[in-house]
């Protein structure tokens, strides 16, 4: 899909970054701030693992998950105000962030047959987005959208995504057992993620590092803002 020769080309944001770095609220909101829709990779490939899990996939058998993994029907909303995740029709956007889907997703995610999928998915859901998009997970910069206007690597120290993710996970409801044993999961995951075979977390050439450790929310979202509409001065901030 190529953006970056056109000035007035729809505006492709890739945000990549490790587990707790802000890469969801930090996207949505530069989407919202731009008026630009908005994609959650992550919850797609969460989907994926979901329905897995649901019709009793054995997750650790990567022949198994690639074969089943052209049968749900995954439909991601792009609208940043409220989007939305379903299978076959169901709306799993609350089942997807449990602590059963957040353990096995590296593994589903790793698979190829499952990422081949759900990037064609992704690339269809930059083409329908009329102005542009703002796309974050893992693999944006590097494999899903190598042309993308703006590329942002986000990153933080491991202590303050545990913070995070652990605030996060409280405001929630969820129970303390639970955070810590999330929180203490993301080593692993990162881990996984950055070994993986195929497409794995990594930062692009030409992203630009922001190490958000130390920064607020509004100054992460202020700082990416300005780098998009630096390399894309059409795009015009809402206010």
């Amino acid at each position: 899909m190529e953006t970056a020769g056109r000035a007035d080309a729809p505006v492709v944001v890739a945000i990549d970054g490790p587990s707790g770095s802000g890469k969801s609220t930090v996207s949505r909101a530069v989407a919202t701030r731009l008026g630009l829709s908005f994609l959650d990779t992550g919850a797609m490939y969460r989907a994926m693992t979901w329905w897995m899990l649901a019709n009793e996939i054995d997750v650790e058998d990567a022949e198994a998950v690639a074969t089943a993994c052209a049968k749900p029907v995954i439909v991601s909303g792009t609208d940043a105000a409220g989007p939305t995740i379903t299978v076959d029709g169901q709306d799993v956007a609350g089942p997807i962030r449990g602590p059963e889907v957040t353990s096995r997703v590296s593994a589903v995610a790793a698979v190829p047959e499952v990422r081949s999928r759900l990037v064609e998915l992704q690339r269809a859901s930059a083409v329908a987005a009329e102005r542009g998009i703002v796309a974050e997970g893992r693999d944006m910069g590097t494999v899903v959208f190598p042309q993308a206007t703006v590329k942002i690597f986000l990153t933080a120290s491991e202590e303050a995504r545990a913070a995070r993710r652990a605030a996060e996970l409280r405001a929630k409801g969820v129970d303390e057992a639970t955070i810590t044993a999330m929180a203490a999961d993301l080593g692993r995951r990162d881990a996984a993620d950055s070994t993986r075979a195929t497409a794995p977390l990594a930062r692009a050439a030409d992203a630009v590092a922001v190490d958000t450790s130390d920064m607020t929310l509004e100054q992460v979202i202020d700082h990416v803002v300005d780098l998009v509409q630096a390399r894309a001065p059409h795009t015009v901030a809402a206010g």
